[in-house]
């Protein structure tokens, strides 16, 4: 416990230049955002995947995640594996379409980085995307707080 409120002071540190503080969640500036709570941090036509601090706080502890296998298709707004807590089982969806080229092995022996480092440590996958006119669908980190506030209630 003490380590993880460790991390989490430095971690508050750290993003609190490049994040938006959402109670005990936060927002990465530069990503977007899908509807699903997904994000995607984009370099050239690679796109990098993972869920939301907001996300990762609902679900509580991560106990498992299931990943997709390299090589495999993805389609944006369509399911490509699931993240188990130990509250509830909610599926991963692809916020952009394109080939699974990397998947973060290291969530099947430590799969609480979701939660201890949603935006590095805890990414999911990585694809080579399809089609970078996809990400115009998504949201900015603006909207995404909206988007949040809005779902949770507090207008």
């Amino acid at each position: 416990m003490a380590s993880r409120l460790l991390w989490a002071s430095r971690a508050a540190s750290y993003l609190r230049i490049s994040a938006f503080h959402r109670g005990f969640s936060s927002v990465v500036k530069d990503l977007k955002y899908a509807d699903t709570h997904e994000w995607v941090k984009v370099d050239g036509t690679s796109a990098t995947i993972g869920i939301t601090d907001h996300a990762q706080d609902h679900l509580g502890d991560v106990v498992y995640v299931e990943l997709p296998d390299v090589g495999i298709a993805v389609e944006q707004g369509k399911n490509f594996g699931a993240v188990e807590s130990v509250k509830a089982t909610s599926d991963i969806n692809s916020p952009v379409s394109g080939e699974v080229v990397e998947v973060n092995t290291e969530l099947s022996s430590s799969p609480g980085l979701v939660n201890a480092s949603p935006y590095d440590k805890g990414w999911i996958i990585k694809v080579q995307m399809k089609d970078a006119g996809e990400l115009n669908s998504l949201m900015d980190s603006e909207k995404y707080v909206k988007f949040c506030e809005e779902e949770d209630g507090k207008h």
